[in-house]
């Protein structure tokens, strides 16, 4: 099983560009590492509703990582691949660490130690539903924040000092990964849109 699993790991990989990936995830320490693919387990295991890849980010460039989001996100991607290949086949940590050392000789050995100790201790938790599958096809909304300001300057406002609201979506993205999405609305915007949801909320409340 190991064998078939590494053949089809490594042609799906071949999309997500992972030998640049594995060139970035050598310049990081194990314990970093460790983290993050602890998070990404908690996000497959349902504790989380994905990996807020800027605070990581974050988190890795004060630990003295030069990493930016965009490669980040590669490597979220790229592992949460791994782990979901091997609950979907019902991989053990050494058909895992085996499929990786034969089809994936670019990973660092840390990397391989740091996912199949993860693997042999929470792997058993993840489980593939038909249903968890449908449902992380879609972006999931984990917070929503707004704050008024007034354009001082603006191709659609005639007039200085326009009021307008700027509206941040926090986001779990099928991949695992939380971003934020901001725009911005003017006052007549913003009423419509809030119009669709209270229409969203009067049908909700007929279900």
């Amino acid at each position: 099983m190991a064998a078939r699993a590494a053949a089809v790991g490594a042609r799906s990989l071949e999309p997500l560009d992972f030998g640049s990936t594995a060139d970035i995830i050598k310049l990081i320490p194990k314990d970093l590492f460790a983290e993050l693919c602890e998070r990404i387990i908690q996000h497959l295991h349902g504790q989380s509703p994905g990996v807020d890849t800027v605070e990581l980010c974050q988190r890795f460039q004060t630990a003295g990582v030069e990493m930016n989001v965009a490669a980040l996100a590669k490597i979220i991607n790229v592992v949460s691949f791994l782990f979901g290949t091997a609950a979907k086949n019902n991989l053990s940590a050494e058909e895992l660490s085996t499929g990786l050392g034969n089809a994936i000789s670019t990973l660092p050995k840390h990397a391989v130690q740091v996912i199949r100790h993860i693997w042999n201790e929470q792997g058993k938790f993840i489980i593939m539903s038909e249903d968890a599958r449908n449902m992380a096809t879609v972006g999931q909304i984990i917070d929503i924040q707004w704050k008024l300001g007034m354009a001082v300057s603006s191709d659609s406002c005639r007039s200085l000092k326009y009021p307008y609201i700027t509206m941040t979506l926090k986001v779990a993205e099928p991949s695992g990964q939380i971003m934020s999405k901001s725009f911005e609305m003017t006052i007549p915007q913003f009423q419509d849109f809030f119009r669709h949801f209270k229409e969203m909320a009067a049908v909700l409340e007929t279900v």
